[in-house]
């Protein structure tokens, strides 16, 4: 039976589910500007800070000004964290991964205060032995730079890495640079145990 081997996990979608609309939702009807130009003004803003262009009180500070959003940053703050549900079979399989040994690290499109949240939030994120995010390393998946970066930190060997993700263009990064990578549906999380075991990962059950 193969030893432990370290695994790279994304976050949204994955770790946890990801809704953006109740919360744009909310933040549009507190705001000012219009619904549609307001949407397009936010994922801009959210853009430059998930690749380390702003710091979380600018990128704040440009929302809440762009929008017209008629609360305060602790009000922005509380919208801005409640994207996220706990994914259970997901957090159960971490927990599982990481009691056999496997290493595990993320690597995630995020910002700071959603990581603050996250960590804060979320007890399977303790079993993540560290992360390369984003917004720290100037550079958004499928960019090979974040993935390059997850390689130099932490040492890996990507054919003897495993990687999880949800978006298609991700994974297509990820098995050019040699991960074995598997793409991630919540809705099919029987799918990626059955690949697990198919790869000797005993702890998939």
């Amino acid at each position: 039976m193969p030893g432990p081997r370290p695994f790279l996990f994304d976050i949204g979608n994955v770790i946890c589910t990801v809704d953006f609309e109740p919360v744009l939702a909310r933040l549009t009807a507190r705001g000012t500007a219009g619904e549609g130009r307001a949407l397009d003004l936010f994922a801009e803003a959210k853009d430059v800070y998930e690749s380390g262009g702003a710091s979380d009180e600018e990128f704040v500070a440009q929302v809440i000004e762009t929008i017209g959003f008629e609360g305060d940053r602790a009000e922005f703050a509380s919208l801005w964290t409640g994207i996220f549900t706990e994914n259970e079979p997901m957090a159960e399989l971490v927990e599982a991964l990481a009691g056999a040994g496997h290493p595990l690290y993320l690597l995630s499109n995020t910002n700071a205060l959603h990581v603050d949240y996250l960590l804060r939030a979320f007890p399977a994120f303790r079993h993540f032995s560290g992360a390369v995010y984003s917004h720290e390393v100037g550079a958004i998946k499928p960019d090979e730079q974040i993935y390059r970066a997850a390689f130099d930190r932490y040492s890996l060997r990507p054919a003897e890495t495993f990687y999880i993700d949800d978006l298609p263009d991700n994974i297509e990064a990820g098995e050019r640079l040699g991960l074995a990578s598997h793409r991630y549906d919540i809705a099919d999380h029987g799918a990626l145990l059955a690949w697990l075991r198919g790869h000797g990962v005993a702890a998939a059950g």
